[in-house]
C-alpha cells in the first residue's frame, strides 16, 4: 500500500487526517514535530509526504531542507501560512505542491495523487515529449505535430512557436506537475536581472495557450498558481 507521512503538530487535525487517508485505503504514519517527521522518513521512507512549516523543535522548512538532502519524495505543504513569498520559498526548497488551511478534503486528496503519479527516480526529463491539446511537443526536435487520432488532419497547420516560447517549455516540460516559479522561469529564460519581469510571463503564456491549448480559456495542461508560477499538467 502506499504510504503516506503527515506531519503537523494539531492533535485534530493529524487524527482526521490519518482517517480519511485509510479510509482510502492509505498508509499512514503521524508525526506531530519536525525532528519525529524526520526519523519517520529516514526509518520507514514514506511515498509522499504531507508537511505543516509551524512545527515545534524543527520547522516545516527546515524539515524540507533536510529531506531534499537525500530524498526526492513528494512533499505537499499543507500550511495556514498565505503569504506569498513563504510559498515562493517553500516552492524553492523542493515542495511539490501547497495548500492553505482551511482546506477542502477533496482538493487536497486531488493534489495527492497528482503528486504520486508523477515519475519516479529523477525530477527533469531529459528530453521529453508532451501532449498538449491536439499537439505533440518533441522538445528534443523543436517540432510541433498533430497528436493522435487527429495526426492525418490537415486542416490546421501546426504552430510555429519563437526561440522564446521554445526555451519556456524547455523549462516547465522536463518537471511534468512540478510548480516552476516565475523567478526561476524568468532566471533560466532571460536571466537573473529579469526575475521581476512576470509580466513577461503573463504574455508569452497567453501566446502559448493560444497556440496550443483546446480551450485556451480554461487552460489544461498550461496552468498559473496566480502570485507563485507555473506547471505543466499532462
Amino acid at each position: 500500500m502506499t504510504r503516506i507521512l503527515v506531519v503537523d503538530d494539531e492533535p485534530l487535525l493529524l487524527k482526521a487526517l490519518q482517517v480519511d487517508l485509510r479510509a482510502r485505503h492509505y498508509t499512514v504514519e503521524t508525526a506531530s514535530d519536525g525532528r519525529g517527521a524526520l526519523l519517520e522518513a529516514m526509518q520507514n521512507p514514506p511515498d509522499a509526504v504531507i508537511l505543516d512549516l509551524g512545527l515545534p523543535q524543527i520547522d516545516g522548512h527546515h524539515v524540507l531542507q533536510a529531506l531534499r538532502a537525500w530524498s526526492q519524495v513528494p512533499v505537499i505543504i499543507l500550511s495556514g501560512r498565505y503569504d506569498v513569498d513563504e510559498k515562493v520559498a517553500a516552492f524553492d526548497a523542493g515542495a511539490d505542491d501547497y495548500v492553505t488551511k482551511p482546506f477542502a478534503m477533496k482538493e487536497l486528496l486531488a493534489r495527492l495523487r497528482a503528486v504520486l503519479r508523477r515519475p519516479e527516480g529523477t525530477e527533469e526529463v531529459p528530453h521529453p515529449e508532451a501532449h498538449i491539446g491536439p499537439w505533440t511537443i518533441d522538445l528534443a526536435g523543436a517540432t510541433v505535430n498533430r497528436s493522435g487520432a487527429a495526426a492525418d488532419r490537415a486542416d490546421t497547420d501546426p504552430p510555429r512557436l519563437t526561440p522564446t516560447e521554445w526555451r519556456i517549455l524547455d523549462v516547465l516540460l522536463r518537471r511534468p506537475g512540478i510548480l516552476v516559479t516565475s523567478q526561476e522561469i524568468l532566471r533560466q529564460v532571460w536571466g537573473r536581472e529579469h526575475e521581476s519581469k512576470t509580466n513577461y510571463l503573463r504574455v508569452y503564456f497567453a501566446g502559448l495557450r493560444r497556440k496550443l491549448e483546446a480551450d485556451p480559456a480554461s487552460p489544461r495542461h498550461l496552468l498559473n498558481e496566480p502570485g507563485l508560477g507555473y506547471r505543466f499538467e499532462p
